[in-house]
């Protein structure tokens, strides 16, 4: 798997605004927080709205804010709203691709790859997160 800047940058700017706890957060805001660009941020923040992930609201008090709450929103949820798949295989989901010869026995593989990956990033929430940093700084 690989996790592109569009990923990192998607889940670092979900998990700035989960921990405001309900607040509305500015794309200034988010990236002064989190060291992203602005002009990066804009179009994830519109894939993240887009998926029902983020509410926004405009005006002088508004910003982004979770759609639901952080429990239920894994970490998956956010890359496949930036990326769609969340691994592939030469830019193909694991499932298209076929094999021959000696190799025939890596489709399975890779399918099993892509499923336990699939399994931890579901698995993991943004509270999930959050509740770790507590844990480290604590």
């Amino acid at each position: 798997m690989h996790i592109t800047a569009r990923h990192d940058y998607a889940v670092q700017a979900m998990l700035a605004i989960a921990a405001v706890g309900g607040g509305h957060v500015t794309t200034g805001e988010l990236a002064a927080l989190q060291g992203i660009p602005a002009t990066y941020l804009a179009p994830l923040l519109y894939d993240l709205r887009r998926a029902e992930l983020l509410s926004s609201r405009a005006g002088t008090d508004g910003g982004y804010c979770l759609a639901r709450p952080p429990e239920r929103i894994s970490v998956g949820d956010v890359m496949r709203a930036v990326s769609g798949e969340l691994s592939s295989i030469r830019g193909r989901p694991a499932s298209s691709i076929t094999y021959v010869g000696a190799a025939r026995a890596l489709p399975r593989f890779w399918q099993s790859l892509h499923s336990a990956t699939g399994r931890m990033l579901d698995g993991t929430t943004l509270r999930d997160l959050l509740e770790r940093l507590t844990e480290t700084s604590g």
